[in-house]
């Protein structure tokens, strides 16, 4: 009989021990496997102010768009948004466009006269933060007005060529204006980075539109 409690305890002994280990091992393996928080990339309410270089292409050949009066402009543009939740902003955007509109007057001469058009755009915007990535595509849309072009004069001026044709730009008709955009931003900071984005910029009148073409840098506070 005493050998049999002491095989029972010996027994116990050697089972206690074999759970105990087995106990610390789970321990040091959820240490192991403890994953590190991914950076945070873009803050759940910041505001940000962007600048950037601008293309813009007309919808039409310089000759039939009424309100540009080119086949394309550059300039530049300044956003200031306020993202009161991480995908939500609303913001303010002004653009200035340099237009060449290298009119020929009546007399056959080359006018090349430079011009300038600007708007100014009350915008909303949604972005998704890519979760542990720098990057966030988005979208907008926009509306607001835009000035220094548009106005209809019709004016009969020679062409160069023998024939003549209207101008239909205008002198600083001011328009309103709607715009509706995508692009994405990839961060290189926390406060700092860099974006690409294409809008669709659609005048009040016939054969107004133009696209803008974007990139510059975002600064985030």
């Amino acid at each position: 009989m005493k050998k049999l409690t002491l095989a029972l305890a010996a027994v116990a002994a050697l089972a206690s021990s074999a759970f105990a280990g087995t106990e610390t091992y789970s321990r040091d393996m959820s240490k192991q496997v403890q994953q590190t928080p991914c950076p945070t990339w873009y803050a759940d309410s910041e505001w940000n102010i962007g600048v950037s270089g601008v293309y813009a292409p007309t919808m039409e050949n310089w000759e039939n768009d009424r309100y540009l009066g080119v086949d394309h402009a550059w300039g530049g543009a300044v956003d200031i948004k306020y993202f009161f939740h991480r995908y939500f902003g609303i913001g303010v955007q002004g653009f200035g466009l340099a237009i060449n509109t290298d009119d020929i007057n009546n007399f056959g001469d080359n006018d090349n006269s430079n011009d300038f058009a600007g708007g100014v755009v009350g915008t909303f915007t949604f972005r998704y933060p890519i979760p542990c990535t720098r990057f966030a595509p988005y979208g907008w849309v926009g509306i607001g007005g835009i000035f220094g072009g548009g106005g209809g004069r019709g004016d009969l001026i020679a062409d160069g060529d023998g024939g003549f044709f209207f101008d239909n730009r205008g002198e600083d008709g001011g328009r309103l204006m709607g715009q509706y955009g995508v692009g994405f931003e990839t961060r290189f900071t926390p406060h700092f980075g860099w974006t690409n984005d294409v809008s669709f910029n659609q005048v009040d009148g016939h054969k107004n539109d133009f696209w803008q073409f974007r990139t510059g840098l975002n600064f985030a506070f």
